[in-house]
């Protein structure tokens, strides 16, 4: 008897698919919609995982954009702890999809908000990327002034992107009552002082995800007609939620809210495509062991299984990846433990700021 089921191929079934399955190599899990060739001029930016994402790229030879290199000379750990490097430019963590509108949005006008200016113990912190001074600076003026510098650099950097990476990381977020921004971090975590008249705790929605990604396709796109986007959603769990439950449904309900709105999202523009980063980590045939004992950390093994998948289906062959990525990075040779430590998370602050 024949039926739809019957000629399937051996990945449409979870027992050859997946329990069967090398979950460091799943065969036909990625099928890129659109190619990406080493010139293509690349853009990173998300949340913390992205911070992997963009590594791995820039170690197997593709053209990932730098729009704020570190100073010359500048040692690579002293570099990271300020911002560079990590990302096309010194934004930080991106966490959320509103967030990003935010910035490119900024970047658009030349605009800086005053009101993202936060004081700490003397010094001034850029609200929206608090992190990349992590002393402060002298004053607001200061801020200000350098932020204005930033947001004239990401113009230049989204009119040289062809192909925008974006990794999904939270629905969960702080906003300010009076003109909507949100935050990377709670105030008060990093600087700044948290006030509940103020601030508003926002936990997004599909339509609000899905909404906020076809806002800033479109920004985008008004700095290159031609730019795509590639979105991941991060497999890393939320630190903490203030959404009044416990986290393990709040980061389930966060992963399954991005990941929705991600696959309508692409299913609905040919220029968009979706890379299943979060479906290799969270493999259950990997067994935990793409995971660190936190729970939270993804391994090395995680990451360069994530990324061998995505540029191997782009056509870059895994030796070619292995034989590139151990030189090129000032991070390749240390153990996995130092390289998750590596990774510039604000949100982690939150367990350590718990009473």
């Amino acid at each position: 008897m024949s039926h739809p089921y019957s000629d399937l191929p051996e990945t449409a079934f979870w027992r050859s698919g997946v329990a069967e399955a090398d979950p460091a190599a799943p065969l036909g899990l990625y099928r890129p919609k659109f190619p990406l060739d080493r010139e293509a001029g690349i853009a990173t930016a998300g949340s913390c995982f992205a911070q992997h994402v963009g590594r791995a790229l820039r170690d197997a030879g593709m053209t990932v954009l730098d729009a704020e290199p570190s100073p010359p000379k500048c040692p690579y750990p002293v570099a990271r702890a300020y911002g560079y490097g990590i990302y096309s430019a010194r934004y930080g963590n991106i966490y959320t999809v509103r967030q990003l509108v935010q910035l490119i949005e900024d970047a658009r006008a030349g605009h800086v908000d005053p009101d993202a200016i936060w004081p700490r113990a003397g010094r001034f912190h850029d609200a929206l990327r608090p992190t990349i001074e992590p002393d402060g600076f002298v004053s607001a003026e200061e801020v200000s002034a350098l932020r204005l510098e930033h947001l004239a650099a990401l113009r230049g950097l989204f009119a040289a992107t062809s192909c925008f990476i974006f990794t999904l990381g939270l629905t969960e977020c702080w906003a300010d009552r009076q003109g909507g921004r949100v935050y990377p971090t709670c105030p008060g975590v990093v600087a700044g002082r948290f006030d509940p008249t103020r601030h508003a705790f926002l936990n997004l929605r599909h339509a609000e995800v899905l909404a906020d990604l076809e806002r800033a396709r479109a920004l985008l796109q008004g700095f290159n007609p031609g730019m795509r986007m590639i979105l991941t959603v991060s497999p890393v769990p939320l630190t903490a939620t203030a959404a009044g439950g416990h986290v393990l449904t709040a980061t389930m309900r966060s992963k399954a809210v991005l990941r929705s709105a991600a696959d309508e999202f692409a299913a609905t523009h040919p220029d968009v495509d979706y890379f299943p980063a979060y479906e290799i980590v969270t493999n259950p045939a990997a067994r935990g062991r793409f995971m660190h004992g936190n729970l939270r950390d993804v391994t090395a093994a995680g990451v360069q299984a994530v990324m061998s998948t995505f540029l191997s289906a782009h056509e870059l062959a895994a030796d070619d990846l292995a034989a590139q990525v151990r030189p090129r990075h000032p991070a390749a040779g240390r153990n996995a433990a130092e390289v998750a430590e590596d990774l510039i998370c604000e949100e982690i602050l939150l367990q350590a700021m718990r009473k």
